[in-house]
């Protein structure tokens, strides 16, 4: 798998270090690793690389979204990176996650793959037991009825439930509760997220403000263009 250390500083995401009280209170913390382009087909390369980055972080928040998760910054799993010194291209492994996970204070890691082949999208997400390095379960979009690329951001939100369910939490209160994004708009994001992580701010405002215009109702590219501005 690749991984960039400066993409990972702008753009992975881990989720909290888990108090006592928040641990009695039946908080899981989780730590989201840049996913892998498992071979795409039918849009541009550089469009795959993005979505690298923007489909984990948007996993991220999707996850943040249940009661019993609680994000951090996502500088945390930057430093945790860099304290394994950890190669720009180097594969992230289930024994690596662990690594990372268990340096963040985090109960699980998530990681994984993606493959677009001419608009028939899957994702497969690892979900890895940060203390034991054992691979939990593997979850992914595998019903025939939602894996078209237009059904990107609900792809995203059906893997995020299941990852919630494959850890014995509660079901999300209210279940495919955020706004539907258009797989155009997800793909400006993730090209945003890359060039920002390259520290082309200027480049990386006008996607963020590129996915805002097709989705005004994006929050996460409202909130990368507050970063780069």
């Amino acid at each position: 798998m690749r991984i960039s250390l400066g993409a990972t500083c702008a753009l992975a995401a881990a989720l909290a270090v888990v108090s006592p009280v928040e641990a009695q209170q039946g908080r899981a913390g989780f730590a989201v690793l840049q996913f892998e382009d498992g071979g795409s087909y039918g849009q541009d390369k550089a469009d795959f690389r993005a979505l690298e980055l923007g489909i984990p972080e948007l996993l991220a928040a999707r996850l943040s979204g249940h009661p019993d998760v609680r994000v951090v910054e996502r500088g945390r799993l930057t430093q945790a990176m860099r304290a394994h010194s950890l190669r720009p291209a180097q594969r992230i492994d289930a024994a690596t996650a662990s690594r990372i996970g268990k340096s963040v204070g985090a109960r699980y890691a998530v990681t994984g793959s993606f493959a677009d082949f001419y608009g028939k999208f899957r994702i497969n997400a690892r979900l890895v037991d940060a203390e034991t390095g054992q691979i939990l379960k593997v979850v992914s979009n595998d019903d025939a009825r939602m894996q078209d690329r237009a059904q990107l951001s609900a792809i995203i939100e059906s893997v995020s439930e299941k990852i919630v369910g494959a850890v014995g939490l509660p079901p999300y209160p209210a279940p495919g509760s955020h706004a539907t994004v258009p797989a155009d708009a997800i793909t400006m994001y993730s090209r945003g997220l890359l060039l920002e992580s390259q520290t082309d701010r200027t480049q990386a405002a006008e996607e963020y403000q590129r996915a805002l215009t097709a989705s005004p109702g994006f929050d996460e590219a409202r909130a990368g263009l507050q970063r780069v501005r």
